[in-house]
Formats: structure tokens, C-alpha cells, sequence
């Protein structure tokens, strides 16, 4: 929360632009909710949500990459919650989700997804300039 430049300079990895159909749930739930995610990194991923839990909670999940061949799941924990605002705010509301333990066949699709996006985005802006 606080000003996006600090929070861009706290990030150690760089954000790919993903809209993708997260399911997760929470160890309090015992059936997966499902939104969209707005970004990813190799460290983790922003799901845009109304409801975000609190900084610090668990939560599992699962993903299949658009083709639907692969799924990627794994362990994450709520490291940023952005709240619900008026819709004239910029900061569009959710959780930040920090990977904490996925295996290394997920990991290695996550980089994947990652390297593709940035440089499909890359090649976006070079087309605008």
C-alpha cells in the first residue's frame, strides 16, 4: 500500500502482465474460489480480488497455462492486500501472493510464462515508440 515507487523498488523481480484464472483457497475453505491474476514474477503473483485475506495467510494454488496441458500449483502467502476502493482509484484491489513452495516443474513454467509475457510486452512498447 503506501506509494507505488517504494513498492516498485521493494520488488526483486520484475512483473509480466497476466491475466490468467487463479483457483485458490485458504486453509479455512474447503472448496477453491477462482479470480483472475492481474500480474506474475518469479517470486509471486497478484490476484485481483474484493476480498483479500490478511498479510501473512497461506494459501494454495493452482493454475493450468492457457492451453490447459500443464497445471502449476503450489504453496503462496499473502504479502500485500490492497482493499477495495471507489472505482475512480487507480490500484485495483487484491493480494499480492509471494511463492513459497511450488516444485521445480512448476517453477520452470512460472519462468517460462514470465520470459514470454515480458518480452511479448516488450515487443508491445517498441511498436508504440
Amino acid at each position: 500500500m503506501g506509494d507505488s515507487t517504494n513498492d516498485a523498488d521493494r520488488r526483486c523481480y520484475r512483473r509480466a502482465p497476466l491475466s490468467l484464472l487463479i483457483q485458490y483457497r485458504f486453509d479455512t475453505l474447503e472448496d477453491f474460489l477462482s479470480e483472475y491474476s492481474t500480474d506474475i514474477s518469479i517470486g509471486g503473483m497478484f490476484i485481483r480480488t474484493n476480498t483479500p485475506k490478511d498479510e501473512g495467510t497461506l494459501v494454495y494454488l493452482q493454475f493450468y497455462l492457457r492451453d490447459g496441458a500443464k497445471l502449476i500449483e503450489g504453496l503462496g502467502r499473502v504479502v500485500r492486500v490492497n482493499p477495495a476502493k471507489p472505482a475512480s482509484d487507480e490500484a485495483a484491489a487484491g493480494m499480492g501472493i509471494e511463492f513459497v513452495n511450488f516444485d521445480e516443474e512448476s517453477m520452470e513454467l512460472i519462468r517460462q510464462i514470465v520470459e514470454r509475457n515480458l518480452s511479448t510486452s516488450k515487443r508491445k512498447e517498441d511498436q508504440i515508440d
